[in-house]
């Protein structure tokens, strides 16, 4: 397979040098603040080709979905630090990174590995590997609604984000930086530039470096976070038909005593409440530890047969390696009096993946109509072997006054480190994309995929093993109508296929046995529009979601699960930006949403319990975001922002709920000069207390930050 790899990246990786260009520079409609024009930050741009709804290079106003971006400029203005804080801004979402559970993701109703999270369109198809570290070396964020297995394969029941790194452009020499400082002695530092190589007749190079550090002390006591994020790349021209991009990245993190969570105050019953003067507290040993390393590698090569066929092949490479040293569970007594700690874990987890995506696009006629194509074949392998170490309860502590201990204090983790469990997985699939135009102003869009899925797990402690193999066809049909040429109405049919447990990279034989993908269908219809002769834009979206044969705990066999069950969500999402005056712009988005179990059964101490008619854990039926952005002066821009999240349910009997939160942000930026701009950000203004997560099954709060205070130079020549 690596030979026929190899061959399939010799032989034609692309998608035409032109049209490389085109989605390098999409982040060139972007207005530069100056003097006399403000900054539209946060406006919708429906004209935009939006690179995760479809293979064909649509638009948003094109695509029968709802799709959305959050690109560089708007990152820049909403204050996004990671990559999680701008999927935050698009409709809907509601993303945090709780250390165990990485890049963990709600979204229509379903969460984890439900949302498919892709890296550059690769699907490392494990929710740790999206854990955020920062923004800097990210172009934008897409977002594409509802089940997609048609466009990224097996997943995606909810949605998809897809997380897209800067890369060398033939626009112009740049150098940009950032300096940033924060409470709790929080610093960015971060360089780029983009340069190109040579001039004149002959191949052309053009090559872009970025670079950020990253530090924190962290609002959680002894906790400390250290990471820094490089990625280079470079592209040549090699003649008029052929460009290459070679991508390269690397990731290091360290965080010191990492935090896990505030134990909920007994009883756990009704809305969940933690001791607030406490909420500071580090229930975990001094010296844990978590780390991650990881390298990308990227090789892409487009060719250009004629203005209306092009193509695009991509060789990828992935690397990861996690390390967890942690004392993570904490759970109060009856009386509230004193914290048991348990759940002491020691894990690696090595993940390696390899993949080539092989796509061709064509322009042409269908019967006489206008008609573009898209073909492609895919294949990846993604292997991942964990080294798990797991104790139960340590000690009893009082909440008030405690030594955290150390982590060779719980017995038996000094354990060698052995192999717990290695997972294979294989596939290759091959799909198809059409866009023909019936008339002036309705396009139809289809699209059908086929996915083989060759999946083996190894117990190395048991000494046993499965092999098992699954075929998947999924895909779309879709309807949009141009009622005037500004606004366009879209209906749109869609599947998806889901692997057993939801990931076969960290699945367990329990968790696969002779189970059979999990499927989805979806219906959506929508509007994209402008209004106010392009004052406003704004997108409606209503769908409704049906998710069959979940993956649940057994009600029959003890730590085994078993499929039954189905999950409906129907929802609607709102979105929408408007230049109330010349200086004050408001942008903002609404999302509602009904998640409930059709048929789940739940086993609880041997007795069998019906959750039907009840609503999935950490989702909220209500999620909203504003921003207002007003030019005071020439180069002098103040803003207001808030965000606001609905309780969410913390057990699937719905017993226990977390109560709602809005936070409030200020912002303020200065021009110096047309280069230099200082800014200063008052995050959380009224110092909410929140959680952004809720742990189900050891009733923990993942808090979220504090009142803050950051100020930052950032510079562009």
């Amino acid at each position: 397979m690596f030979r026929m790899t190899t061959l399939a990246l010799l032989v034609g990786s692309a998608t035409c040098a032109w049209a490389q260009d085109d989605t390098l520079t999409l982040p060139a409609s972007n207005v530069t603040a100056t003097a006399n024009q403000p900054t539209e930050a946060t406006r919708l741009d429906l004209d935009r080709p939006i690179e995760s709804g479809s293979r064909l290079n649509l638009s948003a106003r094109e695509n029968p979905a709802s799709v959305s971006v959050a690109d560089r400029k708007t990152m820049e203005r909403i204050g996004a630090r990671n990559f999680q804080d701008a999927a935050n801004a698009l409709p809907g979402v509601n993303a945090s990174a709780p250390p165990g559970w990485g890049g963990y993701v709600a979204y229509r109703g379903f969460n984890g590995a439900q949302i498919s999270q892709l890296f550059n369109g690769i699907n490392l198809q494990y929710g740790g590997a999206a854990r955020p570290v920062g923004a800097w070396i990210y172009d934008r964020v897409e977002l594409l609604g509802g089940p997609s297995s048609f466009l990224n394969g097996s997943g995606a029941v909810g949605g998809s984000l897809n997380f897209i790194t800067r890369l060398a452009s033939r626009d112009e020499d740049t150098f940009e930086g950032r300096v940033s400082y924060a409470r709790y002695d929080t610093m960015e530092t971060s360089v780029a530039f983009n340069k190109a190589l040579n001039t004149g007749d002959g191949p052309r190079h053009y090559a872009r470096l970025d670079y950020s550090r990253t530090s924190t002390n962290g609002y959680i006591d002894r906790q400390e976070n250290g990471a820094g994020n490089l990625a280079f790349s470079l592209l040549s021209d090699i003649n008029d038909q052929l460009s290459h991009t070679l991508a390269i990245e690397y990731l290091e993190e360290q965080e010191d005593s990492p935090y896990w969570g505030s134990p909920v105050l007994q009883p756990l019953v009704g809305t969940l409440h933690i001791d607030k003067h406490n909420r500071f507290n580090n229930y975990n040993v001094e010296d844990g530890r978590y780390e991650q390393r990881t390298r990308w590698l990227r090789s892409i090569t487009d060719y250009r047969f004629d203005d209306n066929t092009q193509l695009r092949n991509t060789f990828y490479h992935y690397n990861g390696q996690r390390d967890y040293r942690n004392l993570e569970v904490y759970r109060y007594n009856a009386d509230n009096s004193a914290i048991a700690r348990s759940g002491g874990y020691r894990q690696r987890h090595d993940q390696e993946v390899n993949g080539n995506k092989l796509e061709l696009t064509h322009q042409g006629q269908l019967f006489g109509l206008a008609s573009d194509w898209a073909f492609g074949m895919d294949y990846s392998t993604n292997q991942q072997t964990n080294y798990p170490l797991s104790k139960g309860a340590f000690d009893t502590v009082d909440p008030n006054s405690f030594e955290p201990g150390h982590f060779l204090d719980i017995p038996g983790m000094d354990a060698p480190m052995t192999k717990g469990r290695t997972t294979t997985t294989d596939t290759t699939s091959a799909f198809v994309e059409n866009r023909t135009r019936l008339t002036d102003q309705l396009s139809l869009i289809t699209a059908l995929r086929y996915d083989h899925i060759d999946f083996d797990v190894v117990d190395h402690v048991a000494r046993a093993r499965l092999d098992r193999r699954w075929d998947a066809i999924t895909g779309r049909l879709g309807l949009v109508y141009d009622l005037t040429s500004n606004v366009s109405l879209y209906t749109q049919y869609s599947t998806s296929a889901e692997p057993p447990g939801g990931t076969l990279t960290s699945a367990s034989i329990s968790q696969v046995g002779d189970f059979d993908l999990s499927t989805g269908r979806q219906v959506e219809v929508g509007s994209k529009f402008d209004f106010l002769d392009g004052r406003g834009s704004a997108t409606a979206a209503a769908y409704r979601i049906v998710r069959k044969d979940i993956s649940v705990p057994s009600s029959t066999v003890p730590n085994t699960t078993e499929q039954a069950g189905q999950q409906t969500s129907t929802g609607i999402e709102l979105a929408a930006s408007f230049k109330v005056t010349s200086k004050l712009l408001a942008a903002g988005n609404f999302s509602w949403v009904n998640a409930e179990y059709d048929e789940f059964n739940e086993t609880i101490g041997g007795v069998v319990y019906s959750r039907k008619g009840k609503h999935p854990v950490n989702i909220p039926d209500r999620v909203a975001n504003l921003w207002l952005t007003y030019d005071l002066a020439p180069g002098w821009q103040v803003g207001a922002d808030a965000r606001y999240v609905s309780s969410v349910y913390a057990n699937t009997a719905n017993t226990a709920w977390v109560p709602s939160y809005t936070v409030y942000g200020l912002s303020m930026t200065h021009d110096l000069d047309k280069h230099v701009q200082v800014s200063a950000r008052l995050r959380n203004l009224t110092d909410e207390v929140y959680a952004r997560f809720i742990h189900q099954t050891n009733t923990q709060y993942y808090l979220g930050e504090p009142r803050s205070l950051e100020v930052a130079v950032q510079w562009r020549y």
